[in-house]
């Protein structure tokens, strides 16, 4: 049996290897190619297609790369004519996998979505369109389900994957050790998300208030996980042009969020990360301006965080555009890092986020509904 994956960041990436090493165990001769990155290569997917440097977000940042994705979507179409895959796992990265879910449609290849577009949020009229191109929803949330069951899509509710995938590897002792960080003073994690385009954006201003943090908490101790899509000279050469020391950090990110009393992060998956490590958040993002007013038009929804959206109020701080700036987002940290009841409080905001994710098991439950439909495509598609 052969299954095409399809991810375009290195939240993707991570997702497209937790759900490739599920299929590995329930059939271990499966074939798993496709567009990805580091995690999914030291899953066993083949990689046709590396995904470093290819994250894009927002209307103009897309425009401008569009002659990159339509070369990439021709390849990709290719390579299905190529494999003839018994189906096509689309993993985030919307816009770009709606369009090749419906080129394997016309080739006969059945699709499973999995982390689908956000149509509760914002562009509900996509869940339709979704529903037309898919053969089943693998639904991580309930109210996601319940859209695209509306849309007339076929969806099974598998859970929250980060329920399996968010979990320390070492003790906290070993935690400690492994990135040397002194207990007895506050640490911050900083994560400026897993494109190029956010880092620009948002790594500066971090930097800046991180500096302003100093000043108050002189021993507070930074740390910044390096995404794989991510140059780490790009990185440093930022961190370069700042004064606050940060350490820059590959391995063990989860139980990094395990050891921080805060942290400053891209609103994003990693949010939803920091919050089942017990790691309280200050939410920021920036983008393009005509994104934003276009983006203030659609979104139907008041919080853009997913632990506010799951919550269903706003138990994290979110900083946007003009109000993620240095000032306002040291003042948001240094509450979580100096005020007990602010810190009491965040934190039990937190486990009621990770309770309403739901049990583990999530991912085996994915690779399940992709080797059914998988099946059905084994059987009615031409080889």
């Amino acid at each position: 049996m052969k299954i095409m994956l399809s991810v375009g960041e290195a939240s993707g990436d991570l997702h497209g290897a937790s759900v490739a090493g599920a299929l590995k165990l329930l059939q271990p001769d499966i074939e798993l190619f496709g567009m990805g990155g580091r995690a999914m290569q030291a899953a066993g997917v083949n990689i046709n297609y590396d995904i470093a440097g290819l994250g894009v977000i927002g209307f103009v940042e897309v425009i401008k790369n569009l002659g990159k994705l339509f070369e990439l979507r021709d390849n990709l179409a290719a390579l299905m004519d190529i494999e003839r895959p018994d189906a096509l796992v689309i993993i985030d990265y919307a816009d770009f996998n709606v369009r090749l879910a419906k080129i394997a449609k016309a080739k006969g290849i059945p699709v499973v979505s999995y982390i689908s577009p956000s149509a509760w949020a914002w562009r509900r009229g996509r869940a339709k369109e979704v529903a037309k191109l898919v053969d089943k929803i693998a639904a991580i949330f309930p109210f996601e389900a319940d859209v695209y069951r509306a849309a007339g899509a076929d969806v099974t509710f598998v859970g929250h994957p980060m329920a399996d995938i968010v979990k320390p590897a070492l003790t906290q002792e070993e935690a400690y050790r492994y990135f040397n960080v002194r207990p007895d003073e506050p640490v911050v994690l900083l994560m400026p998300g897993s494109r190029q385009q956010e880092i620009i954006k948002l790594l500066p201003v971090m930097l800046e208030a991180c500096q302003v943090v100093v000043e108050k908490l002189p021993n507070c101790q930074f740390f910044l996980p390096v995404a794989s899509t991510i140059s780490r000279e790009m990185l440093q050469n930022i961190l370069d042009r700042h004064s606050v020391k940060v350490t820059l950090t590959t391995d063990y990110t989860y139980d990094l969020m395990g050891l921080s009393d805060a942290a400053i992060a891209a609103s994003g998956t990693a949010t939803l990360e920091t919050s089942l490590m017990g790691a309280p958040t200050v939410i920021i993002y920036k983008m393009a301006a005509l994104t934003y007013l276009l983006g203030k038009l659609l979104v139907k929804i008041p919080n853009i965080g997913l632990p506010n959206i799951i919550a269903g109020r706003r138990i994290v701080p979110e900083l946007i555009q003009d109000a993620a700036n240095p000032a306002a987002i040291a003042a948001e940290t240094l509450k979580l890092l100096t005020d007990a009841a602010v810190r009491e409080q965040a934190l039990a905001d937190l486990a009621e986020v990770k309770e309403k994710l739901g049990q583990t098991g999530a991912v085996k439950r994915v690779a399940e509904v992709i080797l059914e439909v998988a099946s059905r495509g084994a059987r009615e598609v031409p080889k």
